[in-house]
Formats: C-alpha cells, sequence, structure tokens
C-alpha cells in the first residue's frame, strides 16, 4: 500500500509503503484526527509520527502491485 502524508508549509511530502490494509489505515488517520498525532508503520519496519496539526493530506494507494516490463 503507497501512503503520502503532504505536510503544511512544506514543499516534501512523506512518502513510503504500508503493510496495512487501506481501511485500516484510513480509520487510524481519522483517529489521529482527534488525538492529535498519527503514528504509522512503513513495510521495512519504520515508524512514522506526525502531528495531526501539520497534515495537509494522506494520500492512501491502491493495493495492486506494480507491473516492470514493456507493455504490448
Amino acid at each position: 500500500m503507497d501512503i503520502r502524508i503532504g505536510i503544511k508549509d512544506s514543499a516534501r511530502e512523506i512518502a513510503f509503503d504500508s503493510a496495512q490494509a487501506a481501511k485500516e489505515i484510513e480509520d487510524t488517520v481519522i483517529a489521529a484526527l482527534d488525538s492529535g498525532h498519527l503514528v504509522l508503520d512503513d513495510a521495512k519496519g519504520r515508524r512514522y509520527i506526525v502531528p495531526s496539526t501539520g497534515i495537509a493530506y494522506v494520500e492512501i494507494g491502491s493495493e495492486s502491485t506494480r507491473k516492470i516490463g514493456f507493455v504490448a
């Protein structure tokens, strides 16, 4: 699952892959808007903690795998 988190007043975004399901990530993001911090783990075991006041957007990508190679 590709995740992108836009940060207010910053041109950069946080982008990583997560092993969590889309619904689980969505529920975590919605709960974080009230709790103060968004906490997500990536597929490599790293943890991202973002203050919810700094979140501009969260993009949850598709769960499909990427195709590699030439398309005929």
